[in-house]
């Protein structure tokens, strides 16, 4: 005999949910579909909360362990809110010898924020990748997804100031 569980109400009446809710039905409402349901809502809401992760796994009968591990190891999704603006700082060898440690310290310094955190204003967020395949710009950052190039501890500095007082 079949049991029916009931299909989990979405946290709250945002219409977002329903995009999440149509990812999880193309996909059959199965595990399978766990990482591009994650990617739905990440897309929507900005970050990944414990509340969409709880509503996820509910949906697709994964243990929360499961979403909450996919989640934390790819590293697009984030668990946390991002600010105004992303500011990512390439940490690749060629970087990295040609002065991305001045880079990463020049922002904690100004802002007080470490890679992955976000200012308490939610302005900026830092972030660092291992690689962005520019090696020749090095180093590189991007600015709210445009690369820059050969970019001194005074040019962030200058980007930075922009973005706080905008």
């Amino acid at each position: 005999m079949p049991s029916y569980v009931a299909k989990p109400v979405p946290p709250n009446q945002d219409k977002r949910w329903k995009l999440v809710d149509a990812t999880m039905r193309r996909q059959g409402q199965h595990a399978r579909g766990l990482i591009e349901t994650l990617h739905t809502v990440q897309e929507a809401f900005g970050y990944l909360d414990e509340q969409a992760l709880r509503y996820v796994a509910m949906s697709l009968r994964v243990p929360l362990s499961r979403a909450f591990g996919v989640a934390t190891f790819y590293h697009f999704f984030t668990l946390k809110p991002a600010g105004e603006h992303t500011c990512v700082i390439c940490t690749g060898t060629a970087c990295y010898i040609k002065g991305a440690p001045h880079l990463i310290d020049a922002v904690e310094h100004d802002l007080g924020v470490a890679p992955g955190e976000t200012t308490s204003d939610r302005k900026v967020s830092l972030l660092t990748a291992r690689c962005l395949g520019s090696c020749g710009l090095a180093p590189a950052v991007v600015y709210d997804q445009e690369v820059a190039g050969k970019v001194t501890p005074a040019a962030m500095r200058d980007r930075l100031k922009q973005w706080m007082h905008s």
